[in-house]
């Protein structure tokens, strides 16, 4: 029998939300109330160098102000670096040291090379890398369809433990889906290209693969992802009904007039369902 559904969100508390974060959200959320699911939200401060003081808790409240409420705890990265670093051990067998700077990959290839697999490291500190051996180079997405890898990168043997000794993102978001449950992963398509090394960490760690579906990328009238480094606005959460409108309308969803957040909400998950013809005898 499948697993029941459980799908998450995960923003970066380097700011507040932004509409390309409500779009995420909310296309997560649908989906799993579409799907008869649960909903978590977990706040991904692996990167402690990013993180905001207060960040997390504007992020909260963003998201109950526009009715988007996550089933269980909020989980967060920081809390969590002692489950990273035994994972890491556990793994052993396919890591090893690497002290090669960006600038030394990029004379030799365009992509890391292996380089240090055979080599111990001269320099300290060193960078921790994944030897993948078996790299996931295709899979399906709900919504793009088949993905395929477009460049070599998706080969390379990728880090998972930073030279400043902080977790990286690849081996901290594939850990915390796996020891949650997640089954759906719906999110921005900025992550396309990451889930090549994600999905071939879930295949050595989980022996399964989740599903995946990749939501149209938010950007700004020059082209770029709409993101708090390019200085996107915060949502005013005194506006979520239009949020809420804006954000659906993204996502391929026209949405009616409704007499507050729940009712707008209730609307959009029966055309979410619809949409993607979900059942859920």
């Amino acid at each position: 029998m499948p697993s029941p559904y459980r799908g998450r969100f995960a923003p970066t508390p380097s700011g507040p939300l932004h509409f390309g974060s409500l779009v995420a959200a909310l296309g997560s959320f649908l989906d799993a109330k579409a799907h008869c699911g649960e909903w978590l939200v977990r706040i991904e401060d692996v990167d402690k160098t990013r993180s905001q003081s207060g960040a997390a808790e504007v992020i909260l409240k963003q998201l109950q102000d526009h009715g988007l409420v996550w089933d269980g705890p909020v989980v967060q990265q920081s809390d969590r670096d002692s489950i990273y670093q035994h994972k890491l051990e556990q793994l052993a067998h396919y890591l090893y040291s690497c002290d090669c700077s960006r600038k030394a990959i990029r004379a030799r290839a365009d992509c890391y090379d292996g380089y240090c697999r055979t080599r111990q490291p001269r320099s300290s500190p060193h960078a921790i890398r994944f030897k993948n051996d078996q790299p996931v180079l295709t899979f399906s997405d709900r919504w793009h369809g088949t993905v395929t890898a477009s460049t070599i990168c998706a080969r390379e043997d990728f880090i998972v433990r930073r030279r400043d000794q902080l977790y990286a993102y690849q081996l901290a978001v594939v850990v915390d889906d796996i020891a949650q449950g997640i089954t759906d992963i719906v999110r921005g398509s900025d992550l396309l290209q990451p889930s090549f090394w994600q999905l071939s960490l879930w295949q050595c760690l989980a022996k399964r693969q989740p599903r995946m579906m990749h939501l149209p990328l938010v950007v700004d009238p020059v082209g770029r992802k709409l993101s708090k480094q390019n200085h996107a606005p915060a949502i005013d959460s005194r506006c979520a009904m239009d949020n809420l409108r804006a954000a659906a309308k993204y996502l391929q969803l026209d949405l009616p007039d409704a007499q507050d957040v729940a009712d707008l909400l209730s609307i959009a998950v029966e055309k979410w369902r619809k949409k993607w013809q979900i059942t859920t005898d």
